[in-house]
């Protein structure tokens, strides 16, 4: 009863907040130039008499024009020896405030970074992100306000702690910074002592499927929610078996204490059981969700850029007929949208005029050493930019590595779809093929071919053992491709290169002067890509909660295990 009404208060002030929020977010999109001068005004101020601000004469800049004069472009190194030094324990050096946590990013497109973050940045990622996006969720979705369960898949973190004393570890979403909330979820308070993911998530799985009222099934990312409804797949007689008993698997690796006090919300439960097996025994994997989960309003995870494929496996597979609300746009540097069409697609977010001070870099003039930037009010439709941000933890005029594209407005404020990562793009000529091309390419590809794909991954070809490689000295692009059982004879090469031709006039101009050797498409063994991320979460600074799977695979030992998956090759 006590968790009941918790969680009742919970909700309806989350839902008040994020009404009183929404229209405060109205207000900024229509003074978008306003918003954005005093939101950088007010960080200006907050850190001028630090280190870094005497050292730009945070002093001397009164609006945006001044700062884009004083302060130049910035990328991630020009931070280090400052982060070094506040990690260390040296006060007012980049920030007035001490940081609350030194977030690790997820290092998908290169090196892992560290950054600061502040307690206003935390109270502004909920006020202007989380708050609005339940605000948005239950306009679209009214079942959301019901006191149901959300069944969400998040892990806790392992911690470092810097010399000053302050955690080093991922800022997303967590079991670590959710505790106000936990009641919410199906799993119990215990699950989440769970260090390992793979016994962890079996014990998400496990209360959710004894729960038929689930509500939410949620994540950071569609990816984290494909691997789990795959291990759903594998583990399914040993869920459903430990429902029945009432009791969770013995085998199951974790600490006696945590078994005693999950059992201890374990009944037998024979009834849940027989609607389980019924459920899948027909029709199998294919709109599961709304069988085993009838009240089931949405499902909350991102789904653009790398994330798309995962996103439209989940809707033809297990959430067939299940609205996919991908309702962020944000990264370890914080809250940059919101998505206020939860039932659109492709998901687009509305940049958050009062969370980031933003410039536009066209992407046409991003390797420029010194390019100009466009304020948010004056970028125009269609055009693709380099996004350029200033936070509220001390990073200024940021080149952080997001390619966008502006789709409209609402009101002055511009609408963007997120394409891709900087650093995830194959480049082996200068021809710089991004993310975004590369797998659209693949998608026309596979629908001339009919194959369906689960994962793939690229590699340049000096990255790949000599031995493999063809006898063309020219570069070229190897793709690591793992498709549905029994279709790995399905040729795939040919086609891919003529559609890369296609969406690239600069790869076509490379191929037909033979500067670019043709693709090569390995086909690896199934489960290679949910080896893939356990191999690079043990093996980075990375948690389960913020893993991306590289398109692009930068590192020489990611390259070694794929390519020892590797079951047929097509040149």
């Amino acid at each position: 009863m006590l968790s009941s009404v918790d969680h009742y208060f919970t909700v309806a002030s989350v839902s008040w907040l994020g009404w009183y929020m929404r229209r405060k977010l109205e207000a900024a999109t229509k003074d978008v130039k306003k918003a954005q001068e005093e939101t950088l005004v007010s960080r200006i101020k907050d850190n001028e008499n630090t280190e870094y601000g005497k050292k730009y004469r945070f002093s001397e800049i009164k609006n945006r024009n001044d700062f884009v004069r004083l302060h130049p472009l910035t990328r991630y190194s020009h931070y280090e020896p400052y982060i070094e030094r506040m990690m260390k324990g040296e006060k007012n050096v980049l920030t007035a405030d001490e940081p609350i946590i030194f977030a690790v990013t997820s290092g998908t497109s290169g090196k892992s970074s560290i950054i600061p973050m502040l307690k206003k940045q935390q109270g502004a990622f909920f006020m202007q992100g989380i708050a609005i996006l339940y605000d948005s969720m239950r306009r679209a979705f009214p079942g959301t306000g019901r006191l149901q369960k959300d069944l969400k898949f998040f892990y806790t973190p392992r911690f470092r702690m810097a010399e000053c004393g302050i955690q080093i570890g991922p800022n997303s979403s967590s079991p670590a910074n959710s505790k106000r909330i936990l009641n919410m979820y199906s799993t119990p308070k215990a699950g989440y002592d769970i260090m390992t993911e793979p016994e962890a998530l079996y014990v998400h799985l496990l209360f959710g499927l004894k729960d038929k009222n689930i509500g939410i099934i949620e994540a950071n990312f569609s990816s984290l929610v494909y691997s789990a409804f795959r291990a759903l797949d594998a583990n399914w007689d040993n869920l459903v078996h430990d429902i029945e008993k009432g009791e969770v698997c013995p085998s199951l690796n974790i600490e006696e204490k945590v078994r005693l006090e999950l059992n201890k919300q374990m009944k037998p439960d024979p009834k849940r059981a027989i609607e389980l097996r019924k459920a899948r025994e027909d029709v199998g994997q294919v709109g599961i969700v709304k069988r085993v989960w009838p009240n089931i309003n949405c499902l909350v995870a991102a789904d653009s850029g790398t994330f798309e494929l995962y996103g439209e496996r989940l809707r033809e597979l297990h959430f067939k007929d299940v609205p996919l609300y991908s309702p962020l746009y944000a990264a370890s540097e914080g809250l940059l949208g919101v998505n206020i069409w939860p039932e659109d697609r492709p998901s687009r977010y509305l940049l958050a005029p009062q969370s980031m001070v933003f410039e536009f870099i066209p992407i046409e003039h991003c390797e420029e050493e010194h390019p100009k930037t466009t304020f948010l009010e004056d970028v125009e439709v269609g055009r693709v930019y380099e996004l350029v941000i200033t936070n509220a933890s001390g990073l200024y005029r940021y080149r952080f590595g997001d390619v966008i594209k502006v789709v409209g407005f609402y009101n002055q404020c511009p609408v963007i779809e997120f394409q891709y990562r900087q650093g995830q793009f194959l480049n082996v000529r200068g021809e710089k093929t991004s993310e975004n091309a590369f797998y659209q390419a693949l998608c026309d590809a596979l629908k001339k071919s009919g194959a369906r794909l689960v994962d793939y991954c690229c590699a340049e070809s000096l990255m790949v053992d000599t031995k493999t490689t063809s006898k063309d000295f020219a570069p070229g692009y190897h793709v690591f491709i793992e498709l549905e059982k029994n279709q790995v004879n399905q040729a795939i090469h040919i086609p891919l290169d003529d559609s890369l031709r296609t969406v690239s006039y600069v790869y076509s101009s490379f191929r037909r002067k033979g500067s670019i050797s043709p693709v090569r498409v390995y086909f690896v063994k199934s489960g290679t890509f949910q080896d893939l991320r356990a191999f690079l979460i043990e093996n980075t600074t990375g948690s389960p909660n913020q893993f991306k799977v590289p398109r692009v695979l930068k590192r020489q030992d990611a390259v070694n295990f794929v390519m020892d998956r590797v079951v047929i090759c097509q040149a």
